[in-house]
């Protein structure tokens, strides 16, 4: 629900009315805005306090909001949110984003190598992992705190700030402590104990769709993170699970626009784990930047035919410098230019 107040609402009474919310066992959100303060009310049922408040001084009105997801959505927050990494601003009005680089730290030599050249391109963001999540326990899993450390050596040579992935409530601090946007990865998109942990962490979050959330899934998860304090949240349509076999995952663009009139949190793409190929990431990633997407998240490698995870869908640092070509100029066609280098 959402306690609207009157332009003329003094102080005391807007502290009137949470103070009535707070002692019914809600929990209420002060919600400033362009034309008036707005007050939240989170719990079960608070519908159910509507006549409690509604004669309150100083309230306009008491409307519900129609949505399971409260504090993401529109109804709640109707200017869209843009988020800070590092200094690079991800939302609407801001510059296109690009982050990019391997899928996962092999060495400091390939990640140095990699993020120099991205960099070069014109991204505005190091992706890496330190740790990832495997299908097979066999498979390469991330050098782990060595990672890190490179990731922070990169970062220092660069200036580019780093976004990398933790998979468990007990990693968060340790990558916290190095990243400057701590991703949570498909697999890991209802791991509830990971996003109220990754709320309480004090760094943006780049959320990933799980491989077959819906929509309202996927933003109740958001909700999950905000809730414990983290308004910093950027989502990632990544790709779902479908019949399709043809490409690794099915990319559902018509997501963006649909975020955008349900959420006021920035959306980026990742065409890489969307398609699964090298040739499908410059059509996808344009096609996202069309879509009206704030970003994209990209794999790139120095020789993507040796890489331990992800090769295939990796672009080499050649073909990542074209695509920003491509992205430069159609940036410029729609009036939205990649971040300055």
């Amino acid at each position: 629900m959402l306690i609207l107040m009157s332009h003329q609402a003094t102080r005391d009474e807007v502290e009137n009315v949470i103070r009535h919310v707070r002692e019914r066992g809600y929990r209420p959100i002060e919600l400033p805005g362009t034309d008036r303060l707005a007050i939240g009310v989170l719990g079960s049922n608070p519908g159910q306090i509507r006549d409690a408040v509604v004669a309150l001084p100083g309230v306009l009105a008491a409307v519900p909001v129609s949505k399971p997801y409260k504090q993401v959505g529109r109804e709640w927050h109707p200017e869209p949110t843009v988020v800070d990494v590092g200094g690079v601003r991800i939302g609407e009005g801001a510059p296109f984003a690009v982050a990019a680089g391997p899928c996962a730290v092999e060495s400091r030599d390939q990640l140095l190598e990699t993020a120099r050249a991205v960099k070069a391109a014109g991204a505005s963001l190091l992706r890496g992992g330190a740790y990832k999540p495997r299908t097979s326990p066999y498979s390469f899993s991330g050098l782990g705190a060595a990672g890190l450390e490179y990731l922070a050596e990169a970062r220092a040579e660069t200036g580019l700030p780093v976004v990398t992935e933790v998979m468990s409530p007990g990693d968060v601090e340790r990558v916290a402590a190095v990243a400057d946007m701590l991703q949570v990865g498909t697999r890991n998109a209802q791991n509830f104990a990971l996003l109220e942990a990754v709320g309480s962490a004090g760094k943006p979050i780049l959320l990933k769709r799980g491989l077959s959330n819906t929509i309202e899934e996927w933003l109740l998860s958001a909700e999950h993170v905000v809730s414990h304090g983290n308004p910093d949240v950027v989502l990632c349509e990544r790709g779902i699970r479908t019949f399709e076999t043809a490409t690794r995952n099915t990319l559902d663009l018509s997501a963006v626009p649909l975020i955008r009139s349900l959420s006021h949190l920035p959306i980026v793409v990742d065409p890489s784990h969307a398609t699964g190929h090298r040739d499908l990431v410059r059509p996808m990633a344009l096609a996202a930047l069309a879509a009206g997407a704030d970003g994209l998240l990209v794999e790139v490698h120095p020789n993507p035919d040796d890489a331990l995870s992800d090769g295939p869908q990796s672009l080499t640092l050649a073909q990542f410098s074209s695509l920003m070509e491509d992205v430069r100029h159609l940036g410029a066609a729609l009036n939205r230019m990649a971040e300055p280098a």
